[in-house]
């Protein structure tokens, strides 16, 4: 066994190299960790160390029922890494950090230079005792009666079912997350953490700050939720500026203005004329190419936009899927909504995210009479206000909500176009936040620290912290993404 914390002047020093992370097993502080690799199902595998750590579901019943948090360490490519371990924080509610990190591992290799990676599944995700649904993912294409407040509640108490017998939803939400993190913090024989969240994470991210400053070095907030916005409140809103701003490109665009004309006013016939009348749609499986039959119905046609508008790569398409749809073609918009509500399915918990949601949202959470001639409507609030009711339900502290007051260095990264956490949530959160500096992606969606020179900014913001002595002048060559005029690309 290895242990690669060595004493140095009364704190704890790393010294692993790249050449010793290759070991079959070794210690970090209190823990055994194995050699593993994350992202099997891909061809460019990372090798990693795993390990589980036990907590208590309930820490007021210490003695009561214990699950196992998921854990892994991707190691830096410095012979002498520093101290201090980076964390990422996934998004969602309900994603898992060892699930997500292979598709986002651009982003953290300038990172990683000199720093080692600590990824855990919050409680509730991935291989952390999972709150999973067993609502299939693509049944959130077919519109009919499961898009009425009866249906809503439905799911949520078939998942309720599915979970009660090895969890407590009472005790999945943000507070207890953070708990974790500090019981693992000593654990590891960490004196401090440097925090790296995404979406929902950055609302783990302020509430580890609110609660335990001494704990953090710095924090990256990438997608930033303020503490006071409830999550789902504001998505009509933001989706429907990310929409103006994408389909403006495109009027923009000779080309794709050529094309398709206004795809804002194809895409409400589209959607009035799928609310009168649901089309019945088959095609091959895109992934097993099986016979299949789905339904398109305006929520169905609102889910797919909505998710598509999160990435410039997928909104490029926008566009060209609503205009085929239009002209009696909707089968390339359908399957591509399955890939992505399926991939979407896997990563989430849902009875997790429930979890955080109904103890943490709900209170404040409201229909609003101004959303009803927005794209996705109250949808949002709607599906929440009629599932919580079922769900057990867990505590917050008090001020939870309250704005994160502090002068630890912060860095706060926003996508232009955001159709979840736009820019202004970022400068909300900003206002408090007094050793902290905003950057913003240029015609990019939601999650930037892999968007041009982001990342290298990151790095030498963690490696400096001196938020405001950063220069960001390399943001201004990320060029748009063009629309896509064919299947074949934007036209040359």
């Amino acid at each position: 066994m290895r242990n690669i914390f060595v004493p140095a002047l009364g704190a704890l020093a790393l010294a692993v190299s790249a050449e010793s992370a290759r070991a079959d097993d070794f210690r970090i502080g209190q823990l055994a960790f194995q050699a593993c690799t994350l992202g099997e199902k891909r061809a460019d595998t990372i090798e990693a160390w795993c390990t589980t750590f036990e907590v208590a579901e309930d820490p007021a019943k210490p003695d009561g029922r214990r699950i196992k948090l998921n854990v892994a360490v991707v190691p830096a490519r410095s012979p002498k890494p520093k101290a201090d371990l980076l964390v990422f924080l996934a998004g969602g509610p309900g994603q898992a950090a060892i699930e997500a990190y292979p598709k986002i591992e651009a982003g953290f290799q300038p990172l990683l230079r000199d720093r080692h990676l600590l990824l855990v599944d919050q409680r509730g995700t991935g291989g952390s005792n999972r709150l999973a649904c067993p609502q299939a993912p693509e049944d959130l294409l077919d519109d009919g009666d499961n898009t009425h407040p009866e249906a809503f509640r439905q799911q949520a108490e078939d998942c309720l079912a599915a979970v009660r017998d090895h969890a407590d939803p009472r005790q999945y939400t943000t507070t207890r997350a953070i708990g974790d993190l500090e019981a693992l913090r000593t654990a590891l024989g960490q004196p401090q953490y440097n925090l790296i969240g995404g979406s929902y994470g950055t609302r783990v991210a302020l509430s580890y700050l609110k609660a335990h400053p001494a704990s953090l070095r710095s924090v990256i907030l990438d997608g930033v939720v303020p503490q006071d916005e409830p999550l789902g409140q504001s998505h009509a809103r933001n989706l429907d500026d990310a929409l103006v701003a994408i389909f403006a490109s495109c009027r923009a665009d000779k080309d794709c203005a050529a094309r398709f004309g206004d795809p804002a006013a194809t895409l409400e016939a589209l959607r009035l004329k799928l609310r009168a009348a649901p089309v019945t749609v088959t095609l091959p499986d895109p992934l097993s190419h099986a016979p299949l039959t789905r339904k398109l119905g305006e929520t169905a046609l609102i889910g797919i936009v909505r998710l598509y508008a999160y990435a410039p790569e997928s909104a490029a398409l926008l566009p060209l899927l609503i205009d085929e749809a239009a002209k009696g073609r909707p089968e390339a918009l359908v399957a591509q909504g399955l890939i992505i509500s399926r991939d979407l399915g896997k990563q989430l918990a849902h009875g997790m995210e429930l979890s955080v949601i109904c103890a943490e949202d709900a209170p404040e959470l409201r229909e609003q009479p101004e959303d009803e001639a927005r794209l996705i409507g109250n949808l949002l609030p709607k599906i929440v206000l009629a599932q919580c009711p079922v769900w057990p339900t867990g505590t917050r502290p008090d001020g939870f909500k309250q704005p994160v007051v502090s002068d630890k260095p912060v860095l706060l990264l926003s996508g232009e176009w955001d159709p979840v956490t736009p820019p202004r949530f970022a400068d909300a959160a900003a206002k408090t936040l007094s050793n902290s500096r905003h950057l913003i992606a240029k015609s990019r969606g939601h999650i930037v620290l892999q968007r041009g020179c982001m990342a290298k900014l990151a790095a030498k913001f963690v490696d400096e912290l001196k938020p405001a002595a950063l220069d960001a002048g390399c943001l201004d060559v990320l060029g748009r993404i063009p629309p896509f005029t064919s299947y074949l690309g934007p036209q040359p």
